[in-house]
């Protein structure tokens, strides 16, 4: 197994009141010159939880960090006008909250679990990355107040 200090939560970025299969979002993944989906996980509105990546072939889901990361994303992201937006239902937070101290149990609790957005650079040097800073809005809900 390679070394694991991240565990980085995304959103599809797609709307609430549409489906985004596991097909759409490889076909996506594939153009933009991937070998399949980026992510390890994949979590669907009905809180299905799909693996779809092994653990030990590195992400391709959030650039500087996949070498040493897990990658899941769930399904949504935007409200029905295209607005970023915790469309997470129970069941997904659930199958998150689950995966997570799944994943953190296999870790012994050695990895950072964030979302990509607290990952940009921290532009004005203060040792935070706000609001302001975000280079994307992607998961759409505070990580660290949630996992």
């Amino acid at each position: 197994m390679r070394r694991i200090d991240h565990i980085i939560i995304h959103c599809s970025a797609t709307r609430e009141d549409r489906d985004y299969t596991p097909g759409q979002l490889e076909a996506d993944h594939r153009r933009r010159g991937f070998l399949g989906i980026g992510y390890h996980y994949y979590i669907r509105r009905d809180g299905t939880v799909l693996s779809t990546r092994p653990l030990a072939q590195p992400g391709a889901h959030c650039r500087g960090h996949n070498a040493h990361s897990i990658g899941i994303c769930y399904e949504g992201g935007l409200d029905a006008r295209g607005q970023p937006r915790d469309t997470r239902t129970p069941p997904q937070r659930a199958a998150l909250r689950a995966l997570v101290a799944q994943l953190l149990k296999r870790l012994n609790g050695e990895a950072r679990v964030c979302g990509h957005r607290d990952l940009s650079p921290d532009l004005d040097g203060d040792g935070q990355v706000e609001p302001e800073e975000w280079t994307r809005q992607c998961p759409c809900f505070e990580v660290g107040r949630e996992l």
